[in-house]
């Protein structure tokens, strides 16, 4: 179902707290005991939603991950697939993605009609998402399997053109983002410039690791802010609350 629950609950987040934090979890990066070790304190934290994804699938089975960290949370799990082999029948609901800032149809595309028929055959709710990478300062895993360049990090009107052409496709969502382990996160003035231009909800990850930079990516105009590396391998529910907190300006702090 396109724009179903989870997508409801998210605009829901939005409205009463000021804003989302979407833990990423890549399985296929950390130790199956450290992720579900986060996991499991993510909602007690603040945790929003868990978003689940990775570039390769090496070390584990997809399925079997999404499964048991839906058993580990009460949060909405959501799939963030890198390919359309991480479509899972017991997550809550997938990002169904278009690489809109680049130009290899494989992932503009192909992808898309290759995991479609399994998010019909799973029953999973989709939240159609334009996706868009943004220069970081370094080469990161999504720009180099897309085989894609990202939007210059100073080029605000090439970044604005793209969410808007997202919108007017139909997507609910447009997220911006840097990339895994980048060295700079996405521009403030770029969020502020595409929250600003367009009239559905801006996400934005990549090289975000503090509760500072949560905040400057929210006060910028950003609805949701995904964080993952800062938390890859540490099971720390101070900072993931610290982080939390930035990203909830509307909600009582947490003690």
């Amino acid at each position: 179902m396109v724009g179903g629950e989870v997508y409801s609950y998210l605009l829901r987040v939005r409205e009463e707290k000021g804003g989302g934090l979407l833990l990423l979890v890549d399985p296929d990066s950390v130790e199956e005991q450290a992720y579900l070790a986060t996991v499991r304190m993510a909602a007690e934290c603040g945790v929003d939603a868990i978003l689940v994804g990775t570039s390769f699938m090496l070390n584990f089975d997809f399925p079997s991950a999404v499964k048991k960290i839906k058993q580990a949370t009460s949060v909405p799990v959501v799939i963030f697939p890198g390919s359309f082999a991480q479509i899972a029948p017991d997550a809550d609901a997938v990002i169904f993605s278009c690489l809109i800032s680049g130009r290899n149809p494989a992932y503009l595309i192909e992808e898309q009609a290759r995991g479609a028929p399994l998010v019909k055959k799973y029953g999973l709710e989709v939240i159609p998402t334009g996706y868009m990478l943004i220069e970081s300062g370094s080469m990161t895993s999504v720009q180099y399997i897309s085989g894609t360049t990202p939007i210059p990090r100073t080029k605000n009107d090439i970044a604005c053109a793209h969410a808007l052409a997202a919108q007017y496709l139909g997507m609910k969502l447009v997220y911006l983002e840097a990339g895994s382990g980048a060295t700079h996160p996405v521009p403030e003035d770029m969020v502020r410039a595409v929250s600003e231009y367009i009239d559905i909800p801006v996400v934005v990850g990549g090289g975000i690791t503090s509760p500072d930079a949560c905040a400057a990516a929210l006060n910028a105009g950003a609805s949701f802010v995904v964080v993952g590396n800062a938390l890859e391998g540490d099971a720390d529910s101070r900072l993931l609350s610290e982080l939390a907190c930035a990203v909830h300006p509307k909600e009582t702090i947490r003690v």
